[in-house]
């Protein structure tokens, strides 16, 4: 299992290529990458994401572990960045493996829906009108609870 919070940019082909590389018990890898959208009327020049070293970290360590218990995983990989990233600039990536499909989707859609609300990170989009803070959705909120 790797959690990566990170500044810099990822490569997914090299993430997901090294996941899948990881073992061969498991008979399906899922994969998913969030990217920034830009949803503050058109305009969104950067979008800055904070969280506290260490503790970001460790919920998101703890929510793996219990998606790797509860959907018997082998593997589990999730990376998030932080700092100024421009629409379009890859944000995040999870990744899963299990012996049987549906457990690696359920899984992959477990911790995506998990990170989305849940994790300790904030996010505050710049626009040239100023900076608002991302408020939380109740949709999101609504995906979560179904687990």
């Amino acid at each position: 299992m790797r959690i990566a919070v990170q500044e810099e940019e990822f490569d997914l082909g090299a993430e997901a290529n090294a996941f899948a590389a990881g073992g061969t018990a498991d008979g399906a890898i899922v994969t998913f990458t969030g990217v920034v959208r830009d949803l503050a009327r058109g305009d969104l020049d950067v979008m800055e994401i904070e969280h506290y070293p260490g503790m970001t970290e460790k919920a998101i360590t703890a929510i793996a572990e219990e998606a790797k218990a509860r959907w018997s995983l082998g593997d589990v990989l999730v990376i998030h960045r932080h700092g100024r990233l421009a629409p379009g600039d890859k944000i995040m990536m999870v990744a899963t493996a299990a012996r049987h499909r549906k457990d690696a989707f359920e899984a992959a859609e477990y911790l995506m829906d998990y990170l989305k609300s849940r994790a300790p990170f904030w996010k505050k989009e710049i626009t040239s009108d100023g900076a608002d803070w991302v408020a939380a959705k109740d949709e999101d909120e609504d995906a979560l609870g179904r687990w």
